[in-house]
């Protein structure tokens, strides 16, 4: 057992103790609680929103330089802890200690591109259709950001929403995700130590009722949300009721195209590392195999055998390959589906019994289901956990057909040594990122970040692209 953080509320640069009703969990020994959490409401959001808006004209108006330090010496801060912050992210969440620590490498890479950023804000010169005027276009900071954060990447989402709204000039109130508040306030308490002035970043920790006051809050000028289409429904109807800015991401059920041509060895390992890795638990997960008849067989052969052997235990210890579900719902959301694919005629090749473990833990035992009908309910929910389902097509054009036949569109991948299927897929898959001869899974952090359909609304995330949310453009008009 490892020592329990009590956690507080972070309001206008300091730390705010209140009741502790809530408890954060080790989601690989139940027994262990990682942290006592305050449970905010209205009167700590309304505290939040009313700093971050007083702390707004200084911050926006300060040299980019002043954000651009800050932010750099938070990512080198984030980088020195990363064991320390990377072994308490696995502690919290489940992701398995080397997904932790990387995860944590990311979010401080994050920090130090959007340092950067910060000094790297562009405008226009433009000609006037009337003698003697002169345009110039720049960009603004908006406001106050709320930002509400998932669970499956505690670190990595609350450095990526937060980075670039401090860098653009705006101040935030963040609120992190129930199961991994202790990770987002490790964060919060570094960019503070990195010396934010009070008010710029606040968060307020809770239940579901605290990002509800948020998007509904007047003084909020835009909303940040990573989480359940369901929940993003709201948030978007909230936002937009009082003329808010509102970014979300949703989610996928993203396709894995295997095509005759593959590389065998390459797409089971690219399967199995987007399908399984990270328990599953990534938006960008690879769910549905999309498998062509000539290398079906033995692609599903191979790929069971693979999956079978996944060493699944407690996050820290060093021979696991698969770490728990972050919560009960989500193991048994798992097991839930796996019984539904079942029912509909899905045959289970690998996987799909309970497991029982030395502690007592929340796992799941990674599963393969093949012989599934694109319409099943396991081929369009997103189930969010270590279980894939094969789909088998004749040909190149039915198997886009099936990827692109769902309402989501985050990620889509296909294996294939065809440069004409490979740059086909590219321009016609529905998904707002493509992979070719890699796992959907896996995204660069200084590049656009988003999907299409129901997994995306608003502006493109992370990269070049943040600048189009978290700013606004001002249009000057002179005379000489």
């Amino acid at each position: 057992m490892t020592e329990t953080i009590e956690l507080s509320h972070w309001i206008n640069g300091e730390r705010v103790p209140t009741d502790r009703p809530s408890e954060s969990l080790n989601p690989s020994d139940t027994r262990d609680l990682v942290a006592r959490t305050p449970d905010g409401g209205v009167a700590e959001v309304d505290a939040a929103v009313a700093a971050a808006k007083a702390a707004f004209p200084a911050w926006s108006e300060a040299s980019p330089e002043v954000r651009s330090d800050i932010l750099d010496k938070a990512g080198t801060l984030v980088m020195e802890r990363r064991e320390q912050l990377g072994r308490l992210l696995s502690r919290e969440e489940g992701k398995t200690l080397p997904e932790g620590i990387g995860e944590t490498v990311r979010a401080g890479r994050i920090l130090k591109y959007f340092a950067g950023e910060a000094l790297r804000v562009h405008g226009q010169n433009l000609a006037s259709v009337r003698p003697g005027v002169e345009i110039q276009t720049y960009r603004q900071p908006v406001g106050v950001f709320g930002l509400i954060s998932p669970w499956n990447f505690p670190i990595a989402i609350p450095a990526w929403k937060s980075a670039p709204a401090l860098a653009f000039g705006n101040t935030v109130v963040i609120k992190p995700a129930g199961p991994t508040p202790a990770t987002a306030e490790a964060l919060v308490a570094i960019l503070h130590e990195a010396g934010l002035p009070k008010g710029v970043l606040n968060m307020v920790v809770g239940r579901g009722g605290v990002g509800q006051a948020i998007v509904d809050h007047k003084d909020v000028d835009g909303i940040s949300f990573t989480g359940s289409q369901g929940v993003g429904a709201g948030v978007a109807a909230g936002a937009v009721k009082r003329q808010a800015r509102v970014q979300l991401e949703m989610g996928g059920k993203n396709p894995l195209i295997v095509l005759d041509d593959a590389d065998l060895d390459r797409a089971v390992q690219i399967a199995l590392d987007g399908s399984y890795f990270a328990t599953g638990q990534r938006c960008t997960a690879s769910s549905r195999l999309i498998v062509q008849d000539g290398i079906h067989d033995r692609f599903v052969t191979a790929l069971a055998e693979k999956v079978a052997a996944l060493r699944v235990g407690a996050a820290l210890d060093p021979n696991t390959q698969i770490g728990p579900a972050v919560s009960e719902d989500q193991r048994e959301t798992s097991y839930r589906y796996i019984e539904i694919a079942r029912g509909e005629g899905g045959r289970i090749v690998a996987g799909g019994e309970r497991l029982q473990l030395e502690t007592p833990g929340w796992y799941v035992q990674p599963t393969l289901i093949v012989d599934t009908d694109p319409a099943s309910r396991i081929n369009n929910e997103e189930v969010f956990g270590p279980v894939a389902s094969t789909i088998r097509v004749k040909d190149y054009e039915q198997a886009l057909e099936i990827a692109n036949g769902v309402e989501f569109g985050l990620s889509a991948g296909i294996v294939t040594s065809s440069l004409k299927h490979a740059r086909d897929f590219q321009r016609r898959a529905r998904a707002g990122m493509t992979m070719v001869n890699l796992p959907t899974a896996g995204v660069d952090y200084h590049v656009p970040f988003g999907g299409s359909k129901s997994s995306s609304y608003g502006a493109r995330e992370q990269g070049f692209a943040a600048v189009e949310f978290f700013t606004q453009t001002k249009t000057a008009y002179s005379w000489s």
